[in-house]
């Protein structure tokens, strides 16, 4: 198999301001720090040597710790407020600018992977505005502190720290294969990286050079991130043609506990919706698979100028857009913003705009 080749304009590399840099401190002296380079050298066959400096590099981000704790308890989200983040003037301006420049790759990549233009437009609208906000956190740093120092009051802790132990081995392995310098690549606090902010192993597994240039740039290259989102949507299973979601209205009486138990993971029919008391229109009634109920809070709804809460039935393919951040409002905002983006995009054409 051919390797993949990744470009270095992904990385975003910039200096860290001085000042900032200087208050961090390095995990070169951490003994765990140490010992996990020593068991992926091992593990990945990579030069000992090679790992022990790049982990050694890595620096403690106050900032990135801090914005992986869990909310305020008492803490209510609100649609409402998110959506209005996204959907907005600047948003849905770039977003059908993108989509008239790029309908062409938009329209190849909808044709090999089945993914729609506005669910790829909406992503790439809702994690970086195109590219305009690719994150300044060094990805080494971000991915470090969430590896040895995750808050351990977060209630997922064992599991989201273990990712993210299993992220730096991917980013590591990803810059020992294509020569790039670990303390070089910029990106979210998370340590996603370019325009579709994918993570390491996402970027292992799912980027693609959708260009032909021969490698493999997500920050610079607008064809290989488009490429790139509907190759992921493919292999998280996405269904041409099935609906994202259908409106759901619930009965005084329904069975809200057991609706929302399962999560955003679809779990019931149309019919078994309707007997816990979740009815949805004609189409959705009709739906050939399984749905999930989803809740969108608006606050607290006993809040002055809040209002209650909203419901959707989410298909696989809703569920397949939580695959890439596990969030209904995120989901929501994404389609959203692509639906609202194909509007207008088709109103354009319609009128030689």
């Amino acid at each position: 198999m051919r390797r993949r080749t990744f470009s270095a304009a992904l990385l975003l590399a910039a200096s860290v301001p001085a000042k900032a840099a200087a208050a961090r401190v390095f995990y070169a002296g951490r003994e765990d720090a140490m010992r996990f380079a020593d068991e992926l050298a091992g593990r990945q066959n990579l030069p000992l040597a090679w790992v022990r400096q790049a982990i050694g590099q890595a620096r403690f981000d106050p900032q990135a710790q801090r914005l992986m704790r869990p909310a305020a308890s008492g803490f209510v989200k609100n649609w409402a407020l998110y959506r209005g983040r996204f959907i907005d003037a600047a948003h849905i301006g770039a977003a059908v600018d993108f989509w008239r420049t790029h309908r062409a790759t938009l329209a190849r990549a909808q044709d090999q992977y089945g993914a729609p233009p506005e669910i790829i437009v909406g992503i790439l609208g809702v994690e970086t505005l195109y590219g305009r906000h690719m994150g300044r956190f060094r990805v080494l740093d971000a991915l470090a502190t969430h590896a040895f120092d995750f808050p351990p009051e977060h209630p997922q802790y064992a599991r989201r720290q273990s990712y993210f132990v299993s992220e730096l081995a991917s980013f590591l392995s990803l810059c020992h294969a294509n020569g790039l310098a670990p303390t070089q690549p910029l990106g979210s606090y998370a340590g996603a990286m370019g325009m579709p902010q994918f993570m390491p192993s996402s970027l292992l597994r799912y980027a693609v050079d959708y260009d032909g240039d021969g490698r493999i740039d997500l920050a610079a290259s607008t064809a290989d991130a488009i490429g790139s989102v509907a190759c992921y949507l493919q292999a998280h299973g996405w269904i041409p043609g099935l609906p994202t979601h259908y409106p759901a209205r619930l009965a005084p009486d329904a069975d809200l506990p057991a609706l929302l138990a399962p999560g955003i993971a679809p779990a019931f029919t149309p019919a078994q919706l309707a007997t816990r008391g979740a009815t949805l229109p004609e189409d959705g009634a009709r739906h050939p698979g399984v749905l999930a109920l989803i809740e969108l809070q608006n606050g607290d709804p006993q809040q002055p100028g809040n209002a209650p809460p909203a419901y959707i039935a989410g298909t696989q393919n809703f569920y397949v857009i939580t695959r890439y951040n596990q969030s209904s409002y995120y989901a929501m905002a994404v389609i959203e913003l692509g639906q609202t983006a194909a509007a207008i995009a088709a109103h354009n054409a319609r009128h030689g705009e």
